[in-house]
């Protein structure tokens, strides 16, 4: 319906017409500006410019509503829209940009997850990840939107909420990570969480046990009435293995002479095969393993089948031993300590954790430096020694 629009029409739309759902009041002052009434929004309209696009179709492009402009307003920016469509500009470029662009749950799931699901080992962390908090924060927010601000709010409400720096950091890692794809595949300009800095990027909290901490870990290694879990905390001391490594041993990756034990790529951090020479202490492992009737499949298997989580039992094993902050992952660095404290070099500590990496096991470095300083010592007790006579 075409007719001069006026203030009152913006004021107080006029109802449809009997038996439309809506209908259009177009203005004759300028050509193209209509005003959409609908039966189910009687007390405001949308204001529309009405135009060819750049394929010669008409296409219509909002100005807003009559809550937010008069009349006199919608047919400025009419005008000045107008005259921006006559020198090449595109309004809907903008709002088609927006729908190619996908929300982070939409993102996350039709494209990182079945990335990471080729790429990645540990791909369903990152699922869970996604679900518990990620989701819930991002989900529906296009990643084009996602700012830095809101990603280092985010990563502060994670401590906040009692999460433990590393953990907060995982999430941090996961988002960038994530976010770096979607700028690798053209999806984004920019990554916002590319320079939000990590609670603890180093990640170099270790906790040695003491003498008498060993010791009592041992005796309660020794009678611990849970033989699985007891054997799996030994083989970890005893090789310098990961858990993960260890739940996914199996019989077919012990050598016949039981002194080789192959990890397998698929299970190792770096993803190579790995070959770990095993002590005497390993042995016995397997040989109590071998005794309980355990003679295939996975090496170590609790009351419900093969281990998944280790978490509770370790707890409980600290908790009798009286070990304070002791990580089921410290055992790993223990062994290091031995190694490095028994004379070996950081390249020898490097091969046998399997680090890709040679910075990565110069952690180890302040170690070495005590053995030196004890090498250096016995030195200048020689020298006294010899200068006494």
């Amino acid at each position: 319906m075409k007719l001069r629009l006026t203030q009152k029409h913006f004021d107080r739309p006029r109802p449809c017409s009997p038996g439309k759902s809506r209908e259009e009041l177009c203005d004759t002052v300028v050509p193209g500006v209509y005003v959409e009434v609908r039966a189910g929004c009687p007390d405001w309209a949308s204001v529309y410019l009405r135009h060819r696009n750049g394929s010669n179709k008409t296409a219509h492009t909002k100005l807003g509503t009559t809550l937010d402009l008069t009349l006199k307003e919608a047919r400025t920016k009419a005008r000045q829209l107008k005259a921006a469509i006559a020198l090449g500009a595109d309004p809907q470029a903008d709002a088609r940009q927006r729908k190619a662009v996908p929300t982070w749950n939409a993102f996350f799931t039709e494209s990182y997850l079945p990335h990471a699901k080729q790429a990645k080992r540990t791909w369903k962390n990152d699922a869970d990840m996604h679900r518990l908090r990620l989701g819930p924060r991002f989900g529906a927010t296009p990643i084009n939107r996602i700012t830095r601000q809101e990603v280092q709010q985010f990563h502060n409400e994670l401590r906040e909420d009692g999460l433990a720096p590393a953990t907060a950091d995982h999430h941090l890692k996961l988002l960038r990570h994530a976010l770096n794809l979607a700028v690798d595949w053209g999806m984004l300009q920019v990554n916002p969480a590319a320079k939000v800095k990590q609670f603890n990027s180093e990640n170099l909290v270790e906790r040695y046990l003491s003498d008498e901490e060993f010791k009592r870990l041992m005796r309660v290694l020794r009678d611990h009435e849970n033989r699985p879990m007891a054997c799996i905390v030994l083989w970890l001391l005893a090789t310098g293995a990961r858990s993960g490594e260890a739940k996914a041993a199996t019989w077919d990756d012990i050598a016949r002479d039981q002194t080789v034990w192959t990890i397998r790529s698929e299970h190792s951090k770096s993803k190579k095969r790995r070959a770990v020479p095993l002590n005497d202490i390993a042995r016995s492992v397997l040989q109590e393993i071998r005794a309980s009737g355990c003679t295939s499949g996975h090496l170590f298997v609790g009351k419900r089948g093969p281990y998944k989580y280790l978490s509770k039992n370790w707890e409980r094993i600290c908790e009798e031993a009286d070990l304070q902050g002791l990580r089921l992952h410290d055992l790993r660095h223990n062994y290091a300590s031995m190694l490095v404290n028994s004379g070996h070099s950081l390249y020898e500590v490097q091969q046998a954790l399997g680090h890709s990496d040679p910075k990565v096991t110069m952690r180890y470095s302040h170690l070495s430096k005590e053995s030196l300083q004890g090498a250096a010592n016995s030195a200048g007790d020689r020298i006294k020694a010899a200068m006494a006579e």
